[in-house]
C-alpha cells in the first residue's frame, strides 16, 4: 500500500504557483484577497522606521518643520518670492506636506523589491503588495506632520474654507502619483540596480520643477497646461488652495495632472505585471 502511494506521488506532476497572465484586473483582485498581508507590511514598515530612534515618530514633524524654516528664510525673507498673501511658514509647509510624502513613498517603493528579495524567492504572493505597502505606510508620517499644520493655521488665524472638503482628492492624487512612478521604478530597480542611484537625483530635480518653493502664478499662463503634466504641480497647488483658500484654483492644472497620473499608473501596473512572473529569478 505504501509503495503504491509513493509511486503515485512520484508520478504526479509538480504544482507550480504563479501569477495569472491577465495582469491588470487579476492583480487588483489578488491584492484585495491578500489585504491582511498588505496591512501587515504597512504596519511592519512603520514599526521598523522608528525602531531604536531617540525621538521616534517626532522625525515626521522635525523634517518638514526644519525644511520650512530654511525655505522661509532663503526663498521668503531673502529672495522675497510671492506667496499669494500667505505667511511664509504656512505657504511652504502646505507644499512640503504632500511633497515629502510623495518623495518618501517613491524612494521606498523603488527599493522595496530588492530589499524583500529573500521573501520573494521563497514564497508566492502578489508582488504588487510590496510597492503598495511602501507607498501607504507613508500616510502615517503624513498624518503626524499634518497635525503641526493645524497648529500653524490656528496661530496665523487662517480659517478652513469649504474647499477643504476637496483635500482627500488631492491626497489620493499624491498617493496614486507615488504608486504609479513607484511601480515603474521598483520593477526597473529589480533588473537594473543603477536605478537606486538615479532616484535621489530625480527627486531633487523634481522638487525644483514643482511649486514647492514658489507659486504656480510665476509660470506664464500659456505654459501652465504643460507645467501641469507634472502631476505634483496640481497636487501641491491643490493642497495650498484647499487648506488656505489662497492661490490659484487648480482647475486646468489639476485636470492635466490627473490625466498624467492615470497614464503613468496604468502603464506602471501593466509593466510591473509583465515582470512579476520572472522577478524571483532576476531580483
Amino acid at each position: 500500500m505504501a509503495t503504491t502511494i509513493s509511486r503515485a506521488v512520484a508520478n504526479q506532476a509538480p504544482l507550480r504557483v504563479a501569477p495569472s497572465r491577465r495582469y491588470f484586473f487579476v492583480s487588483l483582485r489578488e491584492l484585495w484577497a491578500y489585504r491582511e498581508l498588505l496591512y501587515f507590511f504597512v504596519w511592519r514598515d512603520v514599526k521598523i522606521r522608528y525602531k531604536q530612534t531617540a525621538i521616534g515618530a517626532a522625525w515626521a514633524l522635525l523634517q518638514p518643520f526644519l525644511t520650512m524654516l530654511v525655505f522661509s528664510l532663503i526663498f521668503g525673507r531673502l529672495a522675497k518670492l510671492p506667496t499669494n498673501g500667505l505667511p511664509y511658514p504656512v505657504f511652504y509647509y502646505c507644499a512640503l506636506l504632500p511633497w515629502n510624502y510623495f518623495a518618501a513613498g517613491l524612494q521606498n517603493a523603488t527599493n522595496v523589491m530588492v530589499e524583500q528579495q529573500r521573501l520573494i524567492t521563497k514564497i508566492y504572493f502578489p508582488r504588487l503588495v510590496l510597492p503598495v505597502s511602501a507607498v501607504l505606510s507613508g500616510l502615517i508620517d503624513f498624518a503626524i506632520a499634518f497635525s503641526l499644520l493645524i497648529v500653524m493655521m490656528i496661530y496665523y488665524h487662517i480659517a478652513p474654507r469649504t474647499a477643504l472638503l476637496l483635500l482627500p482628492i488631492f491626497l489620493l492624487l499624491a498617493v496614486l502619483t507615488a504608486l504609479g512612478f513607484g511601480l515603474w521604478l521598483s520593477a526597473l530597480n529589480a533588473i537594473y540596480r543603477d536605478v537606486r542611484y538615479v532616484v535621489p537625483f530625480l527627486v531633487q530635480f523634481w522638487m525644483f520643477v514643482s511649486p514647492v518653493a514658489y507659486s504656480t502664478s510665476l509660470v506664464p499662463e500659456r505654459w501652465r497646461w504643460i507645467y501641469g503634466l507634472n502631476p505634483m504641480a496640481g497636487v501641491i497647488e491643490g493642497f495650498r488652495w484647499a487648506l488656505t483658500g489662497h492661490g490659484l484654483a487648480p482647475g486646468p492644472l489639476l485636470a492635466a495632472s490627473a490625466c498624467g497620473v492615470v497614464l503613468v499608473l496604468l502603464g506602471g501596473l501593466l509593466y510591473f505585471g509583465s515582470i512579476e512572473r520572472t522577478v524571483a529569478d532576476i531580483v
